[in-house]
């Protein structure tokens, strides 16, 4: 299954643990580049979160932003650290008979003291354990959007793959007609010339210019080249490096067929052939 590198991702998920929100955002990228944006509460499951998104993604560069938010606490779940708030009060006191004009503590003032008020803590294991469940469902949406998207990418590069494999065709049956052209060319100049037509010399002249336009292997290469990216987008694997490395073969092939030519026809099949080349390799800049 061909996958893009362009997607994104939204999840999330609430609990007595609290509320996370989760965001995956990939564009392409020749290798995984992770970068992650956590809130600090999670902060500490960084390499975990990392380790996960490596397990299932191949190529991109993919943005990972967490967010959590603390359970809202009832009145039944706060906690009045007492013994705080009279070394608090017991403190206050001390100072006011130090000082000349002594102004009163309210209680709200000694609520607010760190560690005064708290709540029952959070589960930590309960929140990682949801954290990863997020991700894991993250990343199968995220997975599913790129593999939406290659499809897509895979049925334009075989399409112009078909192109290209049709242009080769073209050119097969083009190459007789050319060199037959090319044989009455020289003879009408020969005639102009009225120069003595010298069969052998003809011959000698013909076979170098057959030489000369001789293209069957890049012709070859071109066939191997597209079956072989016919046969690659088959692969369940990453396959983005290998058409890559192709879609050079091909562009080089291409090229030495535009330097063989001496015929206005195979120039300019040698451009349409760049140009379907260029437009499969814009494509496959972004398949994993």
């Amino acid at each position: 299954m061909i996958r893009s590198m362009t997607a994104f991702a939204r999840q999330e998920q609430q609990g007595d643990w609290g509320t996370l929100t989760l965001e995956l955002r990939s564009v392409n990228h020749r290798y995984l580049e992770i970068n992650p944006r956590l809130s600090d509460e999670i902060r500490r499951w960084e390499t975990l979160i990392r380790e996960n998104i490596g397990k299932r993604l191949g190529r991109g560069k993919v943005e990972c932003g967490i967010r959590y938010h603390a359970p809202v606490m009832d009145e039944s779940q706060l906690v009045i650290n007492t013994e705080l708030a009279k070394s608090i009060a017991h403190a206050t006191r001390t100072i006011d008979s130090m000082i000349y004009n002594p102004g009163p503590v309210s209680a709200f003032e000694i609520l607010r003291w760190p560690g005064v008020l708290t709540s029952n803590p959070v589960d930590d294991e309960a929140l990682k354990q949801a954290l990863v469940l997020l991700l894991d469902e993250g990343l199968d949406e995220l997975l599913e959007t790129r593999e939406r998207e290659g499809e897509k990418l895979g049925a334009h590069i075989l399409e112009r793959a078909e192109g290209i494999m049709a242009v080769v065709e073209q050119v097969k049956g083009l190459l007789p007609e050319i060199l037959s052209a090319q044989r009455e060319k020289l003879h009408h100049r020969l005639a102009e010339l009225k120069a003595e037509l010298d069969p052998q010399r003809l011959e000698q002249e013909m076979v170098m210019l057959a030489q000369k336009m001789d293209v069957d292997e890049e012709l070859s290469r071109l066939d191997a080249h597209v079956s072989e990216v016919q046969h690659v987008l088959k692969s369940d694997k990453p396959v983005g490096r290998r058409l890559d490395f192709l879609m050079q073969e091909l562009n080089r092939e291409a090229n030495t067929l535009g330097s063989k030519s001496i015929h206005a026809e195979t120039t300019k099949v040698s451009v349409e052939l760049k140009v379907l080349i260029e437009q499969m390799r814009e494509q496959v800049q972004n398949i994993e």
